[in-house]
């Protein structure tokens, strides 16, 4: 829980064991700009106090420190959580879901989408293709697709482009 209140908040020289000088956390750095918090419902309770606290008040304070730093930021966050089932469980703090609640979009997982899989295949093929420094970009059996469009996909997009990786590394 410390390293991820480093990490967001940044900490002072000597706050802990190893810090042995002043750093910026991910707030600071993001200053007049934007930052992407990945599975916030995962965010144990005490930092999600901290976290409702720059929301309200635009400042942190770093890991061992007395002073606030003012922050201009817009936070964007996701998770695959239903956080407002976290928050009659108790797991979530309802003030902190309605500050992060203005603007929800929810994507729904791939299994509810399969008709998407043919052109995410597609853009996979020719971006993993391209990182591989493959220079033809292998077709699609139709057989293979119809195999994929039938899954569940319970490993969601990333799956999927793991698979495609996969068999791109596998083909020759």
């Amino acid at each position: 829980e410390t390293l991820l209140e480093s990490e967001l908040f940044g900490h002072e020289k000597g706050a802990f064991t190893g810090a042995v000088g002043q750093k910026k956390g991910r707030f600071e750095r993001a200053h007049r700009g934007t930052i992407f918090l990945d599975e916030i419902g995962e965010l144990p309770p005490q930092v999600q106090v901290r976290l409702l606290k720059v929301i309200e008040s635009r400042e942190i304070e770093r890991v061992g420190g007395t002073k606030s730093v003012p922050v201009d930021i817009r936070i964007i966050s996701a998770t695959h959580r239903n956080l407002s089932e976290r928050v009659e469980n108790g797991k979530f703090r309802e003030d902190l879901w309605y500050r992060l609640n203005v603007f929800p979009i929810v994507i729904p997982p791939l299994r509810q989408r399969k008709g998407d899989i043919p052109a995410l295949v597609r853009h996979f093929t020719e971006k993993k293709s391209a990182d591989l420094k493959k220079t033809d970009i292998p077709g699609i059996d139709p057989d293979a697709l119809e195999k994929l469009m039938a899954y569940d996909w319970p490993g969601n997009i990333r799956e999927l482009l793991n698979i495609v990786e996969r068999s791109l590394i596998l083909h020759t």
